[in-house]
Formats: structure tokens, C-alpha cells, sequence
């Protein structure tokens, strides 16, 4: 069985034992968190596809750590005009472990 969830903008195939990291959601590891926003959830005999979202459909999953990216560099340089911009970015995120997909 697998899901389609919807969070922070992007979409994610989840299904129970997977570990994803996601944009950064309020929690402390070890408390659990449920998606309702399920696009689609598949087993081996039936599919529900959501308009846009699945009835009932919600994904259980536990928040095992916070952290950030690795640092990206942002350089803007205009030739001839003596301007250079350079900035940086790390992005935060939370880990998922998913626990359980419901219909």
C-alpha cells in the first residue's frame, strides 16, 4: 500500500516503514504527526484518486529529527556594471518516518 501526500508545497510517495525528509513542521522528535492533504492511496486492488483530496484518507507518520541542508551559494554578477551579489541559503527540514495510511 502507498500514498500520495501533499506538504510544503511538494508532493511525496509514502508508504508505511519510509523515511522522508520534508520542509521543516512544528514538533519535537518522538511526536506524531497526521496529513490529511492525501491526493491518492493505492493497495493491490483498488486505487482512490482524490478531487483533489481523498475522503478520510489520512497518513500517520513520527518526526525522528530536524536539521538543515548543506549550504548553497547564490552568485549574481552583471558584467561591465561593477555589481557582484552573493548570498547564501541552507534550507531546514524534519525527517518522517511513516507509520500508517488510512482510507
Amino acid at each position: 500500500m502507498y500514498a500520495v501526500i501533499e506538504t510544503g508545497g511538494k508532493q511525496y510517495r509514502v508508504q508505511p516503514g519510509d523515511i522522508i525528509r520534508v520542509e521543516r513542521l512544528a514538533g519535537e522528535p518522538g511526536d506524531k504527526i497526521e496529513f490529511d492533504r492525501v491526493l491518492l492511496v493505492a493497495d493491490k486492488k483498488k486505487t482512490h484518486i482524490g478531487t483533489p483530496h481523498v475522503e478520510g484518507g489520512r497518513v500517520a507518520a513520527q518526526v525522528t529529527s530536524h536539521g538543515r541542508a548543506p549550504k548553497i551559494e547564490v552568485v549574481k554578477f552583471r558584467r561591465r556594471k561593477n555589481s557582484r551579489t552573493r548570498t547564501g541559503h541552507r534550507q531546514h527540514w524534519t525527517e518522517l518516518e511513516i507509520k500508517d495510511i488510512q482510507v
